[in-house]
């Protein structure tokens, strides 16, 4: 009789305890490049998941949930990109968010899928991410076939007439630039020179001599920004002053540290909207909170998507989701949820509903200038 009692004494202090004692610790992984070249990109991608986390559990909007962060370096390289993702589906996460560049995602895609771990990329818009039919795979950012028709329309809006189409040859770049031909030839525009240049390099004055003896009047970039702002240096030290074009990976502060404000000035590029120009309601009380915490914003709009993932899988979780397939299933119900760069979705894909590309011109003073 007295074990009975015991027994009922401490099921009836169980049932007491509050739900945060009895709560899930839900493991979310964060993926980004904390060195390397893109390191900016990764640094603010950790600073915004964090804040958002901690905000999170503070608030206690996770089901009666927290979650705990793990953070893995991929220095921007597929190779470490593989241990990273081997790691992180090691420590227990359901979840992954990252990372930044296409070919050091899809480097860690089918590890994380294999151990039946979701994962939403952040800054990696090449379109075969999403057509392998990975179930639990997701991404924040557009497509570069979306990309591909908005960077068209700003050719066709500049009035140029002879394009020259450069890329990297990595797989976003070259998907981008391939998605950017393909629409420039339907519309009827001529193009005159299609071909990649060496990343990394130091002296593009050899690639930049062979375009300008093409005629163009117009350079489409669409690699990365420490390349573009080596290109644009370059051009203005040549005296040759074509119209230069960047897609969203040049969207990054460090462009005009590398090209210097006056070779930058005029340079457009076609990007989602730079985080200043975020004016919805969550947007500016999201920027708010991360200045007083950080003291600045966030370079670019790439480590705000990764706070859009988070957002859409404490969404998921608050529904009572802390398993990676019922997540995933939370994550296609979602509906216009309120995000940081606009209200979040998801297609039978896995990519993001809607599209939000706008173009920037860079100013005499090296600021990125939203156009009408």
């Amino acid at each position: 009789m007295k074990r009975l009692f015991t027994a009922l004494g401490i099921c009836a202090l169980t049932l007491a305890l509050p739900l945060g004692v009895l709560a899930a610790e839900v493991k979310i992984g964060v993926m980004c490049p904390l060195t390397g070249k893109w390191a900016s990109e990764g640094q603010d991608m950790q600073k915004i998941v964090s804040l958002l986390a901690d905000e999170a559990n503070s608030q206690g909007t996770l089901g009666g949930n927290t979650v705990k962060l793990v953070v893995e370096d991929d220095a921007g390289d597929p190779r470490t990109a593989a241990l990273a993702a081997q790691k992180l589906v090691s420590s227990g996460v359901v979840a992954v968010i990252g990372t930044y560049g296409s070919a050091v995602t899809e480097a860690s895609q089918n590890i994380i899928a294999e151990a039946d771990v979701v994962q939403i990329a952040t800054g990696s818009t090449s379109i075969r991410l999403t057509e392998k039919g990975l179930p639990l795979f997701f991404r924040t950012c557009p497509r570069d076939d979306s990309q591909g028709v908005s960077v068209a329309s700003q050719i066709q809006k500049m009035g140029a007439k002879k394009i020259a189409v450069l890329h990297d040859n990595s797989s976003y770049a070259k998907g981008l630039a391939e998605e950017a031909r393909d629409v420039l030839k339907k519309q009827g525009v001529e193009l005159v020179f299609f071909d990649a240049l060496t990343p990394g390099e130091r002296d593009y004055t050899a690639i930049l001599t062979k375009l300008k003896a093409t005629g163009a009047d117009l350079v489409f970039y669409s690699g990365y920004y420490p390349e573009m702002g080596m290109l644009l240096r370059q051009r203005a030290q040549m005296n040759w002053n074509v119209l230069m074009l960047g897609g969203d990976a040049t969207n990054h502060p460090d462009l005009v540290q590398i090209a210097g404000a006056e070779a930058a000035k005029g340079f457009y590029f076609v990007s989602p909207p730079m985080p200043q120009d975020l004016d919805s309601e969550a947007a500016r009380a999201f920027l708010a909170a991360f200045k007083t915490k950080y003291g600045g914003e966030p370079s670019s709009v790439w480590a705000v998507v990764a706070g859009d993932a988070f957002k859409a899988l404490a969404a998921s979780i608050a529904g009572g989701n802390t398993e990676p397939e019922a997540i995933a299933e939370g994550l296609r119900q979602l509906r216009d949820l309120p995000g940081l760069t606009g209200n979040l979705g998801f297609d039978r894909k896995g990519d993001r509903v809607g599209a939000f590309y706008r173009t920037y011109v860079v100013d005499a003073q090296g600021r990125f200038i939203l156009q009408p």
